[in-house]
């Protein structure tokens, strides 16, 4: 059976999926805080452990969410537009894993990082569409979480 601490990040991580879902963005320390009945100090100390346990990266001294893995908190270069919303993916992998998460079609805009040449992927019926290109990753998998930002 789970300990207090347990359940309770086991509901941080969650309410905090089901609102990025809903709106695209995380929710804020305070609102998480506010929602699920908990203090502050006691959120933030869930976000810690979700990220120490790798199911969450946080922003800096803030401790607001960063990455809700497949999900960008801030613009990049992975556009997502699923289910009538517009989502970030941390990287390619990230952007391909948002329809799959929400089960749904998905139009992704992306660029060559190469040569910058502007890139549209389509995922329909869960399936990516044909397309000229191959998905490069420059970093090895097992070195990613040595630098997941910059990954």
């Amino acid at each position: 059976m789970p300990s207090t601490l347990e359940h309770q990040d086991l509901s941080v991580r969650a309410h905090v999926y089901d609102v990025v879902i809903a709106s695209a963005l995380p929710p804020s320390i305070c609102d998480i805080a506010q929602q699920l009945g908990l203090a502050e100090v006691s959120v933030v100390e869930s976000l810690e452990r979700l990220a120490a346990g790798k199911a969450l990266v946080l922003q800096g001294d803030s401790r607001e969410i960063l990455m809700a893995s497949p999900f960008s908190a801030v613009p990049t270069p992975f556009a997502v537009y699923a289910k009538d919303r517009l989502y970030y993916g941390n990287c390619i992998w990230d952007a391909l894993g948002i329809p799959a998460m929400l089960r749904s079609d998905a139009r992704i805009d992306c660029s060559c990082s190469c040569c910058g040449e502007s890139m549209k992927l389509f995922v329909n019926g869960g399936e990516l569409a044909p397309v000229d290109g191959i998905i490069h990753f420059a970093v090895p998998a097992h070195r990613w979480r040595h630098d997941i930002v910059y990954t």
